[in-house]
């Protein structure tokens, strides 16, 4: 499927490229990373996110290049959705329009586009990336490779996810021989925190809940007004339940305006949480998934905690 993608995007000029609203590192670098890289293969592209780059990935390369929008209005060839299962998750209007290219690494992505390039062995949507630049001919910069780090790093866990192995060193080594420096990728992700979000944390683990390898907080709309946070605050929150020794599954549940919740689920490995979170309609990896859920409060999680009980 790389060459077929290849094939169509040498055969238009004028691309617009987006990925799922509440973007994380990988969404984002995988973004930036790919719009330089057509910018260097001739091609004219611009990047929208709903909800724009979050504050922990601001000092990216280019960055500044990614425009906050709720809709596309420009005239494109073709539409780039990367390490996203549908055009409705990108919360983008739209899109549907143009011809679609779909980049994923999600076990449970879907073939949503024209052409689906879905590639589940791939430990990130970057590597995907990585490997169209390297087939296309294109060098690949410091800040392509910044990029791409980042983008490793954090949907790796820090490379502790389950399926981390001497693969994704490989990689993270040639990014790094590209120019990616470790340390000034990794400081902003995990020294960039703001007051509200860690004031946020203390309400959220004050109330902690235990039951046997299970763990699971909560943030409500009033805790997030209280204390100033921002929805890009709560992402991480769930890896502080995690990392409790004898935790093997952390869940999170994120109150949004219209009662309903977010859900973040993390696993060490021994349950696969992408299973839990498409029951919801969501997905991820075995480590990693997410998923949304009707509320209040006690229902979302006995709806959550019910599942997980069913199959650990």
């Amino acid at each position: 499927m790389l060459g077929e993608v290849l094939k169509e995007i040498e055969q238009r000029s004028r691309f617009v490229l987006t990925s799922h609203a509440r973007a994380d590192g990988d969404a984002v670098g995988s973004t930036l990373a790919c719009g330089e890289i057509l910018r260097l293969m001739g091609k004219q592209s611009d990047m929208v996110l709903f909800g724009g780059v979050p504050r922990v990935y601001q000092s990216l390369p280019f960055s500044e290049r990614i425009a906050h929008a709720e809709r596309v209005n420009g005239s494109y060839d073709a539409a780039i959705v990367l390490e996203c299962d549908s055009v409705q998750r990108t919360r983008i209007e739209g899109l549907e329009n143009h011809f679609l290219i779909n980049i994923d690494h999600h076990r449970s992505g879907r073939a949503f586009a024209n052409v689906n390039w879905i590639d589940p062995k791939a430990v990130a949507t970057a590597e995907m990336v990585y490997k169209l630049a390297k087939q296309a001919g294109v060098k690949i910069s410091a800040e392509i490779a910044t990029c791409l780090y980042t983008a490793v790093l954090t949907d790796t866990g820090a490379f502790m996810f389950e399926g981390t192995n001497q693969h994704t060193f490989e990689l993270a080594r040639e990014l790094v021989l590209a120019g990616a420096d470790p340390v000034r990728c990794a400081r902003p992700i995990y020294f960039g925190h703001s007051t509200a979000k860690m004031r946020l944390l203390g309400l959220a683990l004050s109330a902690l809940q235990r039951e046997g390898p299970m763990a699971w907080i909560w943030a409500t709309q009033e805790q997030m007004e209280r204390t100033g946070a921002k929805e890009e605050d709560c992402e991480g929150l769930v890896n502080y339940a995690l990392a409790i020794s004898d935790v093997e599954v952390a869940v999170f549940f994120r109150e949004l305006p219209d009662g309903r919740f977010r859900v973040s689920l993390r696993s060490k490995g021994k349950l696969d949480v992408a299973h839990i979170a498409e029951e919801f309609g969501g997905g991820g990896h075995g480590c990693a998934s997410g998923c949304s859920v009707d509320g209040p409060l006690h229902a979302a999680v006995e709806s959550v905690l019910g599942k997980i009980r069913a199959v650990r």
